[in-house]
């Protein structure tokens, strides 16, 4: 099972692609709970199919553009899932990202780690303290 995901703007987009290129897409409106359920989307989504963490051969990521702790959080919490599973991990860009990322991973390609493309510098606000 190979899982593509995108956490560039305030909805996250899951996409599980099965050995026989069936596609199942979901959506979650994370808005500020994306890093405290990130995981439980994920497993929720995989169990769904009967599936775990464990069933994940590969895994594709949106780089951006796209919200900076939208895509910090996504990025970092699939660049560690591919580490600890020991799954090759592609990050893509565009509109087409998901059949870029999908060709790279039949190649046999992984950037090992994914780092994020903001497309502007980050506008880090200052402590109201």
């Amino acid at each position: 099972m190979i899982l593509l995901l995108d956490t560039g703007g305030t909805v996250c987009r899951l996409v599980l692609v099965d050995k026989n290129h069936h596609r199942h897409e979901s959506e979650w409106e994370a808005n500020r709970e994306l890093a405290k359920g990130l995981l439980s989307y994920i497993e929720s989504e995989l169990h769904e199919r009967q599936l775990s963490f464990s069933d994940i051969s590969a895994i594709g990521v949106f780089r951006g553009p796209g919200s900076f702790t939208g895509l910090r959080i996504g990025i970092t919490v699939l660049d560690t899932l591919a580490d600890a599973l020991g799954v090759p991990i592609v990050g893509e860009i565009g509109n087409d990202w998901q059949n870029k990322a999908l060709k790279r991973l039949e190649k046999g390609e992984s950037d090992q780690i994914v780092l994020p493309l903001y497309g502007s510098e980050a506008h880090v606000t200052q402590p109201r303290k």
